[in-house]
């Protein structure tokens, strides 16, 4: 079948998530049936497999997004991942690299941050680094040991 070749293909240029394979079938106009022979197939052929996928969607994305747990975290749930893939994935970054991470990714803001008022420079880098997806108390830790650097 043509359309096992393609998909081999599609799942074999980077990870996929079963979502995007099923989406994708589904746009080539394959029917509900055929599509989930294909992804069975895909995964017992090891070329779909959402916990590789997991892993490498939150390393990629900590290692050069920069992103925190929290935001890799909701990126997964979005695209459907399990729980159990979604905690293997961030029980795979280690604590003090993300800790590391927050210290850099401040650092930087707080570089390039205009402000003059030290409560509200305090305030703009931590809400930067909750946005980043990093939690509030690892951002205040990586403030408080910047600031602590800068006295």
């Amino acid at each position: 079948m043509i359309f096992i070749e393609k998909a081999k293909r599609y799942c074999a240029y980077q990870e996929r998530t079963h979502q995007q394979l099923r989406d994708k079938l589904y746009s080539w106009g394959l029917h509900k049936t055929d599509v989930e022979k294909i992804i069975v197939q895909m995964i017992e052929e090891g070329y779909l497999n959402e916990e590789r996928f997991a892993m490498a969607f939150a390393s990629g994305k900590f290692r050069i997004n920069h992103w925190g747990k929290k935001k890799i975290e909701a990126a997964l749930r979005q695209k459907k991942i399990s729980d159990y893939c979604i905690r293997k994935a961030l029980n795979s970054i280690d604590d003090n690299d993300v800790s590391q991470s927050a210290f850099k990714l401040a650092e930087k803001y707080l570089s390039k941050l205009n402000e003059k008022d030290h409560r509200k420079r305090k305030y703009k880098t931590i809400a930067h680094l909750i946005s980043k997806g990093y939690d509030a108390e690892t951002a205040k830790k990586a403030l408080s040991k910047l600031m602590n650097d800068d006295e």
